[in-house]
């Protein structure tokens, strides 16, 4: 019997080293941008019209953004919505059509767009934009604009959208005024076809400029001329060293630029651009660090793991006596209490079942991330994704929750069941009205429609919480899991422990180490969301999330172990909250990423902030589950070999399995 559980081990290593290696090659799978398969590239021939979108207005400092036609922008004759699925709506995206409409490798200066006179309420709007940083963005086939930026280290990088317009000072005057960007000198990139007269686009630039324009003769619309940039007389805008002021009462006129590049990127490498915003070097020591640090504290988890086990084993096989070996020390004091069912267990049980359903929404919305079915260029694409797999997980919400429910010897599932499907997605769905109620008072583009929000809700009724109930049906008719020994009828005490050993104490050491698992990704992700950059390493992610689970899991079994040899048995809802407390850290460092990274100044803004972050650190807390499963497992396997009897090196073993 020894021989045999021994032999597993190898076994073990191996399928655990196909497993790193697999993790690996997913890792590092090239991180240019791909396309969904089956979208084919749009081509153009010389003179095709090419209609540029119009996209909200964003900002790093507000978080809020606008429809681009909040503000006194040039709009064409019928503005037309374009189709946006359900994550684009939820990030406020609001596509529409604009003025703006090119011809293929047809360059064009100097074009009138139209002339607006401003209002009162228009420019207090314009310089509230322009002094909170706001960004225009636009789309040109599938592409966003993005503006060409000169860093520190010579090397040119690419931020999403323009200005709206800057702050600055007349010479010799300290007032500050306030600049609009009225001129837009774009740059098309096009790949041509060797073959063919063909294009594709491959990029979309533009250099912004504010400039007051003067009226060469009367205004005659599009055809009038104009002396501050007119073609013909070879004069073209440079520079914005005569800027259009935002005054109400003074006319803007807008114009643009445009002109086409050949380039060598290939359609399928377009994305590269928009994913490399960043210094990638620091971003992959980043990761490549911060997974050494784990493995190695992983490490000597098991080590301490194994070598006390190897001691307690050891010494109660030099146990002389049958009378010696019945006097029992340690952990094996409580083998009749450990799966005594804990206080509160209905609701262990309901954040065991979510636990659970986000597990599997990560696992697979990361695979197919992973595969490319999530690109940058399928907007809002990741979101609705994780929508719909966290609505069919409900299944499996359902079933583990009755599972352990009916192992606790409860019997009303369908009241389980009640509060697996509402208890967590109710939390989440006031903490999401109220902030949509916020963005509704500031009449941003980012609250969501009423259709939107009752197509939310009927996911929620319509397709989860019947999908609880057939997993908690299925769950539920399955017979009970039997520990694997006989629970004493009145409860151990438990002797008083020691300092180190405070519930509060071991539940917050024990959230440090997953959290460091993922703090340095955390960064990036956070940059991503709230600096409105691209994620794009998704292979990263998910070794980190592999290595997540598995620090989660370690951390749990080694301080449940202690708390045992200290005869406390009560370990389910420590082990639970063991690992869970590293979401506390999540919200702490998302407040000092807030208070050192952002520019936020609005206080909707900053409770924006902390209610999303507030949500996303309750969905990494009921993630932790998997860490109580994981104790779960070892206990039955050392439970189930010592009530068995036999040698005692079968405990070893099982210990051993069941920690790997």
């Amino acid at each position: 019997m020894v021989s045999r559980r021994a032999m597993r081990a190898p076994e073990m290593l191996r399928w655990l080293a196909a497993a790193a290696a697999l993790v690996a090659l997913l890792a590092a799978a090239p991180a240019a941008g791909f396309y969904l398969p089956g979208v084919a590239p749009t081509d153009f021939g010389k003179g095709d019209s090419l209609p540029v979108k119009v996209n909200k207005l964003t900002s790093v400092k507000t978080q809020l953004p606008y429809a681009y036609y909040s503000l006194p922008f040039c709009k064409p004759e019928t503005i037309v919505d374009s189709a946006e699925n359900l994550g684009e709506v939820l990030r406020g995206d609001r596509i529409e059509n604009s003025p703006y409409v090119f011809q293929m490798r047809e360059p064009k200066m100097c074009q009138i767009v139209c002339k607006l006179t401003v209002g009162e309420k228009e420019a207090k709007e314009l310089k509230e934009k322009i002094e909170d940083e706001y960004r225009v963005n636009m789309i040109l086939d599938n592409l966003p604009l993005v503006v060409s930026v000169l860093r520190q280290d010579k090397n040119i990088a690419y931020q999403g959208g323009y200005h709206v317009g800057v702050k600055g000072q007349y010479t010799g005057s300290k007032e500050e005024k306030y600049f609009i960007h009225n001129h837009l000198s774009f740059v098309v990139k096009y790949h041509k076809d060797d073959d063919s007269e063909l294009s594709r686009i491959v990029g979309f630039e533009v250099k912004p400029y504010s400039i007051k324009h003067q009226l060469d003769d009367k205004w005659d619309g599009v055809n009038t001329r104009l002396s501050t940039c007119d073609p013909h007389a070879n004069k073209l805008v440079t520079s914005s060293d005569s800027p259009q002021e935002v005054e109400a009462g003074k006319e803007i006129i807008f114009t643009y630029d445009v002109r086409f590049e050949e380039s060598d990127i290939k359609w399928a490498s377009r994305w590269d651009t928009y994913l490399l915003m960043t210094d990638d070097q620091i971003h992959w020591f980043s990761i490549v660090n911060s997974l050494m640090i784990v493995l190695f504290l992983s490490g000597m988890v098991a080590m301490i793991m194994l070598r006390t086990l190897y001691r307690d084993i050891s010494r109660y096989n030099q146990l002389e006596t049958q009378e010696e070996a019945q006097e029992e020390t340690g952990w094996k004091l409580v083998h009749g209490d450990v799966f005594r069912p804990p206080t509160n267990s209905d609701l262990l049980c309901v954040y065991v079942g979510t636990g659970v359903q986000f597990f599997g929404m990560l696992l697979v919305t990361m695979i197919f991330a992973v595969l490319g079915f999530l690109s940058p260029s399928n907007r809002g694409g990741l979101m609705t994704a994780m929508l719909l797999v966290w609505v069919l997980m409900g299944l499996l919400a359902g079933y583990a929750s009755s599972r352990l429910y009916k192992m606790f010897k409860g019997s009303e599932w369908k009241r389980i069941t009640m509060r697996t499907a509402f208890l967590f997605p109710g939390i989440a769905f006031v903490i999401f009205f109220i902030l949509n109620a916020l963005i509704w008072g500031e009449k941003s583009s980012g609250a969501v429609p009423f259709t939107t929000m009752f197509a939310l809700v009927l996911l929620w009724f319509g397709i989860s919480v019947p999908l609880v109930f057939v997993g908690s049906y299925l769950g539920f008719k399955k017979p009970a899991l039997e520990p694997p020994v006989k629970t004493n009828k009145i409860p151990r005490q438990i002797p008083e422990q020691a300092w180190y050993m405070n519930p509060i104490f071991t539940i917050l050491i024990g959230g440090i180490l997953p959290f460091g698992a993922v703090f340095i990704e955390l960064f990036f992700i956070l940059t991503s969301i709230w600096l409105h950059q691209f994620y794009y390493i998704f292979g990263f992610l998910f070794l980190v999330f592999v290595i997540l689970i598995i620090t989660c899991a370690e951390i749990t079994v080694v301080l449940c172990y202690f708390q045992l040899c200290s005869e406390d048995y009560m370990w389910w809802w420590r082990s639970y909250l063991t690992s869970g407390s590293s979401a506390l850290y999540l919200f702490l460092y998302a407040a000092f990423y807030f208070f050192t990274k952002l520019q936020i100044t609005k206080l909707v803004s900053g409770i924006l902030y902390f209610g999303y972050m507030l949500l996303a650190s309750l969905a990494f807390f009921v993630l932790t589950v998997l860490s109580n499963l994981g104790v779960g497992g070892v206990l039955w396997t050392a439970a189930t070999s010592w009530g068995q009897g036999g040698d005692k090196l079968v405990l070893a073993a099982g210990v051993e399995g069941g920690g790997a």
